[in-house]
């Protein structure tokens, strides 16, 4: 494996360990007395233009 494949490899590895790690502390913060439903939006009823 030349030096430059190993170069790809590391950088493909260290981009998928830092998402997997903002992934893990986005799951492990996540306060949802702080957040609306998305299923429990109610959305407004579609105005006539008449």
């Amino acid at each position: 494996m030349t030096r430059a494949m190993k170069r790809t490899l590391l950088a493909i590895a260290v981009f998928v360990a830092v998402m997997l790690g903002t992934f893990i502390w986005f799951v492990a913060s996540w306060d949802p007395t702080r957040e609306e439903p998305v299923s429990q939006i109610a959305a407004e009823p579609a105005r006539s233009s008449a």
